[in-house]
């Protein structure tokens, strides 16, 4: 394997110029070689397969969480690409007067996109359309963990181009381990605030840029005015999609003491018109997905066991079958921050619930972790969803709604700090696997009047023309 990393990797080098002179024209039409593929009934069949052999994954959120996301960026680029890749022109200062300056979007070169095993297949090619469109050659490594996704992807991807343009490499940590020893001219990474220190750091030593999608805990504030039948509906699905394993989805929840006790009844009752409305029973829905692997199911477990050991007390779910890698949507209650569930991203269907009073309280609470990549507000208040925006920073933010993030390509999507660097969607993804190239272009004249030999006039003259700077 080792080897097969070294070769494909020197034969994209190789590529690499070839690939970046290619026109918007060539681009696209291998974006939409994508595209194609997945709109093809025999390929969305094995696709569905795979997804539900990985996650038990049902057909309506493959379409809507997996195929749906990428076509729909594809669309965008389809539209955009032509006017993103133009020179920018941009304002020439009087000092400069006889020049022009534009910015160029060039391709970085070679790319690793790292995908993960929670949308295996949405978070493997969205960043790689991206960076075909911006004209670079990929190697992309997805998760071991959604094994049969990744053999999927494998199989699609060695069908449309060869491998000194995009390849796929399988594999475990140990593969992600040799990639990362290799000088990439970018890396996007698609994980945990902890693996995606042990990329930055690995990406340092060649001084490779990087995008690190990441997560964190995603507050989801419901204040004392929100509609809370409509919000807890739509939270309750929110937080059992994909059996609550989504980086943006809401990791606890912050609500007014007057209103805890109609969210929990609500809550109760949007679970089973969800997914259990026949009361056969949640595990047995065909709507509801299953944790990835049995060492995810015995984290979540081991979280839930160890809250409810320091206090917290069970409100709605707790129903865990470990045969079944099945997991119910729970509410916990008493939750205090030395809890576990508290100190870390949860990533499934399990939701601490905390009240508060005093507005002030909120930001108390969030700040106790790094910033998120979501903020979740639920009010009809503008001066409290200003109040909650103001005082806790966040990647994105979601008002009176949740998990719509990820869903518009014109808005920039990513975290802060702790939650990510760098952004995705529309062109600030391009922009991550472009080099933003400043030109200036002398038409006519110089600045030969500022040139040696020295003297009080030209020493007026720089400082007469460093004021119309």
């Amino acid at each position: 394997m080792e080897q097969d990393i070294q070769i494909i990797f020197r034969s994209q080098k190789e590529n690499s110029s070839k690939i970046t002179q290619m026109s918007v024209k060539e681009r696209m039409e291998r974006v939409m070689r994508i595209d194609s593929y997945l709109k093809n009934e025999k390929n969305l069949s094995r696709l569905h397969e795979a997804l539900y052999n990985d996650l038990r994954k049902p057909e309506v959120e493959v379409i809507a969480t997996e195929v749906g996301i990428v076509q729909a960026q594809i669309n965008h680029l389809k539209k955009n690409l032509h006017k993103w890749n133009r020179d920018h022109r941009v304002a020439t200062p009087l000092p400069l007067l006889g020049t022009r300056s534009y910015i160029r979007y060039e391709p970085k070169g070679v790319v690793l996109i790292l995908s993960p095993w929670n949308f295996p297949l949405n978070l493997s090619l969205v960043p790689l359309v991206y960076a075909l469109a911006a004209g670079n050659t990929i190697i992309l490594k997805p998760s071991e963990i959604s094994s049969h996704t990744s053999a999927y992807l494998k199989k699609m991807i060695s069908e449309l181009f060869r491998w000194d343009e995009v390849a796929v490499v399988e594999g475990d940590v140990s593969v992600a381990t040799r990639l990362l020893e290799m000088p990439f001219d970018h890396i996007f990474f698609t994980g945990s605030p902890r693996v995606g220190k042990i990329v930055m750091g690995k990406a340092a030593d060649h001084l490779s840029s990087v995008t690190l999608e990441l997560g964190g805990k995603s507050p989801a504030i419901i204040d004392e005015t929100a509609n809370i039948p409509q919000i807890t509906r739509r939270l309750a699905w929110a937080k059992s999609v994909n059996c609550g394993q989504t980086c943006v989805t809401p990791d606890y929840v912050i609500i007014h003491e007057s209103k805890k006790r109609e969210f929990i009844e609500e809550f109760r009752s949007a679970i089973t018109e969800l997914y259990n409305r026949y009361g056969s029973g949640t595990e047995n829905s065909p709507d509801y997905c299953r944790i990835i692997s049995k060492y995810h199911f015995m984290r979540l477990n081991s979280l839930y066991k160890d809250a409810l050991e320091k206090g917290a007390s069970l409100i709605t779910g707790g129903n865990f079958e470990e045969e079944d890698l099945f997991i119910s949507p729970t509410l916990l209650d008493g939750i205090s921050e030395e809890m576990d569930i508290m100190q870390e991203e949860i990533f499934g269907p399990l939701l601490p619930v905390i009240t508060y009073n005093e507005r002030l309280e909120v930001s108390d609470i969030i700040s106790k972790n790094p910033n998120p990549l979501m903020l979740y507000i639920a009010s009809s208040k503008k001066k409290n969803i200003k109040f909650f925006m103001d005082g806790n920073p966040a990647g994105g933010t979601v008002i009176n709604d949740y998990m719509l993030g990820y869903s518009n390509p014109n808005l920039p999507f990513g975290g802060v700090s702790n939650s990510g660097i760098g952004k995705s969607l529309g062109f600030h993804c391009f922009m991550e696997f472009s080099n933003k190239r400043s030109v200036i272009h002398r038409r006519w004249g110089s600045l030969g009047m500022i040139y040696p030999p020295y003297n009080s006039h030209v020493l007026w003259l720089v400082k007469t023309l460093y004021k119309w700077m």
